[in-house]
Formats: C-alpha cells, sequence, structure tokens
C-alpha cells in the first residue's frame, strides 16, 4: 500500500512539472522584459515647448498610437505567438539535447584523456625546469641593491 502511494505521489510530481499553473496576472515574473518594451506615447512622441499642435490631434494620437499598440501586439501574439512557442521549444530541447549528449560527454573525455598529458607535462617540468630555476636563484640569490640618494 505504501509503495502504491510512493508510486502515485512520483507520477502527480512528475505530471505538475508539464502542466504546472501559470499566473495570468503577473506574465514576466522573473521581470527578462522589464526594460526592453516599456514603450509608452511619451517615449516616443514628444512636442517642445511653441511647437504644440492642436489639443484634439494630441489626444486624438495618444489614442490612437496606445490602441494600436496593444491591438497589433494581441493580433500578431495570436498569430504567431503559438507556432513560435513550437519553434522555440524545439531549438531548447535540441539545445539540451546536444548539451547532454555531446557537449557534457565530450569535456569528461577530455579532461579523461588530459590526465595522462598533465602527469607527463608535470613530469617535465619536475626533470628539467626545477633544477634550472633552482640554479639561476642560488647565482641570483646573492644580488644586493642599494639605493642612495645623492644631494
Amino acid at each position: 500500500m505504501a509503495e502504491e502511494r510512493t508510486e502515485l505521489e512520483e507520477r502527480i510530481i512528475i505530471k505538475d512539472q508539464h502542466t504546472k499553473e501559470i499566473d495570468l496576472v503577473n506574465r514576466d515574473p522573473k521581470r527578462i522584459n522589464e526594460d526592453v518594451v516599456k514603450v509608452d506615447f511619451e517615449d516616443v512622441i514628444a512636442e517642445p515647448v511653441g511647437t504644440y499642435s492642436f489639443d484634439g490631434v494630441w489626444k486624438t494620437s495618444y489614442t490612437t498610437f496606445t490602441v494600436s499598440k496593444y491591438w497589433c501586439y494581441r493580433l500578431l501574439s495570436a498569430i504567431l505567438g503559438i507556432p513560435l512557442a513550437v519553434i522555440w521549444g524545439f531549438l531548447f530541447a535540441l539545445i539540451s539535447f546536444c548539451h547532454i549528449w555531446a557537449v557534457v560527454p565530450c569535456i569528461k573525455s577530455y579532461l579523461i584523456e588530459i590526465q595522462c598529458v598533465s602527469r607527463i607535462y608535470s613530469l617535465c617540468i619536475h626533470t628539467f625546469c626545477d633544477p634550472l630555476f633552482e640554479a639561476l636563484s642560488k647565482i641570483c640569490g646573492n644580488i644586493r641593491v642599494a639605493l642612495r640618494k645623492e644631494i
């Protein structure tokens, strides 16, 4: 009975990962588009002092800009949103697949193979370079530098 319950809970958890509920109010919870698409009428169109259009034109321009931006976005997202979601889903699945099945195994293989080269390189350094630099340090170790200020 306990095993059946555990399996059922695991299935529910796995299902919840793919069918989790989304927040319809806060659609950018990680704020990835905070600075990118916040474009209002005042950010695009401005009239300096002394060159004002008619008040009716200004109000109509504001309304036209705001409403057309809103509805064009909704129309484009309705037409292209689902196909682009499929494309982006496929792309990120492909990137994940390549990373899991190609990149990480290649890196692991490289690290295993480079250990042998690393040991040989270390042996060569310790055999040839260590004695040379020890001798140079003994030669240069007795050099003293004295600085005097002449007036």
